[in-house]
């Protein structure tokens, strides 16, 4: 296929060794407070010839990964720290790590520039430090964007104690790719049997919970320019968009919620975008094109978790035009990310 543009991946992970370190302590504390990560450890973490060429992706920010890139055909991927990231760890020790973890990113990305950028890795459970650190990220790094695996210790970011992240996020231009992990402490409960806790399921209904909870908070009324990122085609919330209106609506007719300015669809057409990760669906494809259009589709491949061979066959291959393919792949991620 003659290809008038670059494809831009851009939920492409990888992780330090001194956050694998790090997780491989608390799982081997019994990771009391994090059920669903004590699950990963147990099963999807645990160490094995599939596991090990995982994590020898996801630390590579170099030659291998530049040229596995090569071989799918992927011109730039946009880097961000593996779920969950530094969000099972106290306060002081996630700081520090996120804050190495970045400067290591920001050095692949310098050293790659043309092929790599990157999205900064956070601490929610110190909101003033993480808000610094997107700050510094963002105007000394060079970093694009921030990433954050869901919820923190069972905590969703409509409070408010959490929204000087949003307020660094929105006065230095850089969306939040809000990232799936295993459901909170007080939900795990009926997903950890039949695997139901992980991608397949748990994760999208954690994930796509944790964005409502942004709508119905109030959060896009006081930050009104902020972007949030959604993968794998929205976390299924763009199928659903005219049931949570219209029972929005009946919920506030018998005084069950507050009235918001705008309903919940038009909060997620204007503060939401969606990537493909981990949906190589056409049916699903075509259906977010009609509801939300091409602006607000990004590709991406899941790297190393999905198969990007299959990610850039399907979208090679949808059947829609060119313009759009050039949307999807490129042009709204160098918008988004202000990428050159």
């Amino acid at each position: 296929m003659n290809q008038p543009f670059r494809r831009i991946a851009i939920e492409e992970a990888f992780v330090t060794q001194e956050i694998a370190d790090a997780w491989a302590e608390v799982l081997a504390g019994g990771a009391p407070h994090e059920p669903g990560f004590r699950k990963m450890g147990e099963t999807i973490l645990a160490d094995s010839p599939g596991t090990r060429l995982i994590h020898q992706r996801l630390i590579d920010l170099g030659e291998g990964r530049l040229a596995h890139m090569d071989a799918t055909g992927i011109d730039m991927q946009v880097i961000s720290i593996t779920s969950p990231g530094v969000q099972v760890f106290e306060a002081g020790l996630a700081t520090a790590l996120a804050r190495h973890a970045n400067d290591c990113l920001s050095a692949a990305v310098k050293a790659h520039p043309d092929r790599f950028a990157g999205l900064t890795a956070v601490a929610p459970q110190a909101p003033a430090k993480a808000a610094q650190e997107i700050e510094r990220a963002a105007q000394q790094l060079g970093l694009k964007g921030v990433l954050i695996n869901s919820h923190t210790f069972g905590e969703y970011m409509d409070d408010q104690k959490y929204w000087e992240i949003f307020e660094a996020a929105e006065a230095n231009e850089a969306p939040i790719y809000l990232h799936p992990r295993t459901p909170s402490p007080v939900m795990i409960a009926p997903f950890l049997d039949y695997g139901l806790y992980f991608a397949g399921w748990g994760f999208t209904i954690e994930t796509a919970t944790h964005a409502l909870r942004l709508i119905m908070g109030g959060v896009f009324d006081h930050f009104p320019k902020l972007k949030i990122i959604l993968g794998h085609m929205g976390e299924g919330l763009p199928y659903w968009l005219q049931r949570l209106d219209n029972r929005y609506l009946l919920q506030v007719k018998i005084g069950a919620v507050e009235k918001m300015p705008r309903l919940p669809s038009e909060y997620f057409r204007d503060n939401f975008v969606i990537t493909t990760s981990g949906v190589c669906s056409q049916p699903a494809l075509r259906h977010a094109l009609e509801v939300l259009g091409s602006d607000a589709i990004l590709f991406a491949a899941d790297y190393p978790y999905e198969s990007v061979e299959e990610a850039v066959d399907f979208m090679d291959n949808a059947p829609i035009g060119e313009e759009d393919r050039r949307k999807i792949y490129q042009t709204n991620a160098k918008k988004l990310f202000r990428l050159s």
